[in-house]
């Protein structure tokens, strides 16, 4: 009996749950930091919170972190690290992953989404539903790849970086850290850390962070 243990308790765990059933684990469990007060997501329990699942991580067969603002996922995940939690990757059975491509610990590729040959897609990451990173990209820890989003080849993206829904980045360009694309964006050319782009062509906008 295979089971898994998803730290938050949230629409994003509700997904990692369907796709960790599609993947051949028989049962899952849930952990939030609202618990007490949350003991239950749909048909499935709530059992604990952060600390709870740190000292208790070694009884489920795999972890992962159904959390989907970039900065917590990561930090999460980087304290299940520590305590020597079998944290694995998801992939959508729907999903196309090039068998050149690399995945790594804690990375959940979304119904749709295409992974091409010889990209590397870090820890912590999200590549959501339909969404495309094509040939060479390289994606850092903890970033997330929205809905429709679409990355041509050679796409660097750097530490905790957000692609939001529907936008497009072209082929080579490098996005730093702690940067933020807006949905729908057209991304020509390169972005610095720490700064939020929007529109098309995509155009930095002040960032309050």
């Amino acid at each position: 009996m295979k089971s898994i243990a998803i730290l938050g308790a949230s629409g994003h765990g509700k997904v990692l749950a369907e796709i960790a059933l599609l993947c051949g684990y028989t049962s899952v469990y849930f952990f939030d930091d609202r618990y007490p007060g949350l003991d239950k997501l749909e048909s499935w329990r709530v059992i604990g919170n952060t600390e709870d699942l740190v000292l208790r991580c070694k009884e489920f067969s795999a972890v992962c972190i159904g959390i989907g603002e970039n900065k917590i996922r990561l930090a999460k995940q980087v304290l299940l690290e520590q305590a020597d939690a079998r944290i694995v990757s998801l992939v959508h059975p729907n999903a196309v992953v090039s068998q050149f491509a690399r995945i790594e610990a804690g990375s959940v590729i979304m119904a749709c989404a295409v992974v091409g040959s010889f990209s590397i897609i870090g820890k912590a990451n999200i590549v959501n539903t339909g969404a495309t990173v094509d040939h060479d990209c390289r994606l850092d820890d903890g970033v997330h790849i929205s809905p429709g989003a679409k990355l041509a080849g050679s796409v660097e993206v750097g530490v905790c970086s957000w692609v939001g829904m529907g936008a497009s980045v072209l082929q080579a360009l490098k996005l730093g850290t702690n940067v933020i694309v807006g949905a729908g964006a057209c991304v020509i050319h390169p972005v610095e850390n720490n700064s939020t782009v929007i529109g098309s062509p995509a155009r930095p906008i002040i960032s309050l962070r």
